[in-house]
């Protein structure tokens, strides 16, 4: 059992914050209803404190992030108390308000918020979960990937790995029109059992609907009991979300692509989803996360934490109203590259909390400096 070391009653400051990006191929083409791409892009951020100490962040964003953390973040962090991160976190929200908190900024501030977290928990040597006080013990996982580029064979042997390898009953794949593929025909067979609450199996379309088309496709959905739409219009458009939602059996979920917590409030004020997505490498890291978890609440809603499995686990076991976690492959696959101590979604859930203090995860310095992975443009 771990032992939390007392705080510090003098002020430890961080003393250096460092960006870097690497841009990783993916093991084959992938594409949603709205977008293709080959590479996926990390952005790393450490956190140093005055004794050693560090702390680690990422998020999935464009390598300019590394400029905003540079140039705009990084001497509003150092020099200050390594365990005030409310007050490190306003200071970046004021510090990218001329430059615009959504996009590109609040990426960049969610991996700094990530570092400084995971640099707390690891000075008081607790794990990250039980720094903010766990709500259960595992977090229950979904498998996520089955991109409209998928052969039907590809996606048939994605969803068993989850399914008969790993034992995950939820899995979620792309669809889209526009990339080939109206409704998850290629999932009915046996790589996906039915099950009588119509939970198990989603979909996301990325947006790439309009509404009444969002609505015909969501009632083919259920028919093949899918129960869960992600994004079937823009995210931008409440109004549409609402009016699907209304429309349709299985629940109707958005947030993922959320940038700061007046967002969700709009999306949950305008009673758009069912459950709501949340991202901590773009809402605006563990602070935010957990502020939209309780709006969420508040609502009577719901969360999935988006993405960047190995950055939510422990915050999403604190969460009371969570409902699952994203394990999606593009992400898992990178961070299983980058970092020792990932966890094993084996048997439907991971548990938080036993690869030591902070998020549990080290670099594996060999493969960042693997000129494999070179930073873009390098």
């Amino acid at each position: 059992m771990n032992t939390a070391k007392p705080a510090p009653t003098t002020c430890l400051p961080v003393q250096a914050l460092t960006a870097s990006a690497r841009t990783v191929p993916t093991d084959a083409p992938e594409a949603d209803a709205t977008l293709a791409w080959d590479t996926t892009t990390v952005v790393l951020v450490e956190a140093r404190a005055a004794d050693g100490t560090t702390g680690i962040g990422w998020t999935y964003a464009p390598a300019a992030a590394t400029d905003v953390v540079r140039d705009q973040l990084a001497h509003r962090i150092t020099g200050q108390d390594a365990f005030d991160i409310p007050a490190a976190h306003e200071r970046m929200c004021r510090a990218v308000r001329d430059a615009g908190r959504s996009g590109i900024a609040s990426c960049a501030l969610s991996a700094v918020d990530l570092a400084l977290w995971d640099l707390k928990a690891r000075l008081m040597d607790l794990p990250l979960v039980r720094l903010l006080g766990a709500a259960r013990a595992t977090v229950p996982v979904y498998g996520s990937g089955g991109f409209t580029t998928y052969h039907d064979t590809h996606l048939t042997a994605q969803l068993s790995g989850w399914v008969h390898g790993r034992h995950i009953p939820r899995v979620k794949i792309k669809t889209g029109e526009g990339r080939g593929r109206a409704a998850p025909a290629t999932s009915s067979g046996s790589a996906t059992p039915a099950t009588s609450s119509g939970r198990r199996r989603s979909c996301t379309s990325s947006g790439g609907y309009n509404r009444k088309q969002a609505v015909r496709i969501g009632e083919a959905l259920v028919t093949q009991q899918v129960g869960w739409f992600e994004e079937p219009v823009s995210r931008d458009d409440l109004t549409g979300l609402r009016l699907v939602r209304d429309a349709l059996v299985c629940d109707v979920t958005a947030g993922g692509h959320g940038h700061d917590l007046p967002c969700f409030a709009r999306m949950t004020g305008a009673g758009a989803v069912d459950c709501l997505q949340v991202d901590i490498t773009r809402c605006g890291g563990v602070t935010e996360f957990l502020r939209a978890a309780d709006l969420a609440q508040a609502h009577g809603l719901e969360v999935s934490a988006h993405g960047a499995p190995h950055a939510h686990a422990d915050v999403a076991a604190c969460v009371p109203n969570l409902r699952h976690m994203e394990w999606f492959h593009d992400h898992v696959r990178i961070e299983s590259m980058f970092f020792g101590g990932v966890l094993d979604p084996a048997g439907r859930e991971v548990r938080p909390g036993e690869n030591g203090p902070g998020h549990g995860l080290v670099l594996r310095g060999e493969e960042i400096e693997d000129s494999a992975w070179p930073e873009p443009g390098g």
